[in-house]
């Protein structure tokens, strides 16, 4: 007879730009660990704090689970968009019931944004050099 075991962590990755965010979720209080150090040490902004903790707010699970996450690469603010997507995953591993929500929040979809590449011949990706007649 195989009895089934409880998960208690959840685990999922997310990606903006050029950040990837390892994150895993446990069962907790609320906590927000990012790369060590808590969310309000980490980011500067409470804009960037808000963007991290969007998905749990949305889903009334804020105070429900514990957040550590491993994020690496980009600058804060798509270590923050990166952290929430995976956040959002992590979510539905853990409840599957939670995607509809999170998928309509626009969380689910990762955002393909990226840095325009610069180009041969011209000083940046849309940039031309100055032109002159004569």
């Amino acid at each position: 007879m195989v009895v089934a075991k409880k998960v208690s962590e959840f685990a999922a990755t997310g990606r903006r730009k050029t950040s990837v965010a390892r994150v895993r979720l446990v069962r907790g209080s609320g906590s927000v660990i990012v790369n060590g150090k808590d969310v309000k040490e980490y980011f500067d902004t409470r804009d960037m704090i808000e963007t991290v903790s969007r998905p749990l707010v949305l889903t009334e699970r804020a105070d429900q689970y514990d957040l550590k996450a491993s994020v690496k690469g980009g600058g804060k603010v798509g270590q923050s968009g990166a952290i929430a997507h995976g956040l959002s995953r992590a979510l539905i591993v853990a409840e599957e019931d939670l995607k509809p929500v999170l998928k309509k929040g626009g969380f689910l979809t990762r955002d393909a944004r990226m840095k325009e590449r610069k180009k041969p011949g011209q000083p940046g990706a849309r940039k031309r050099f100055q032109f002159s007649k004569r």
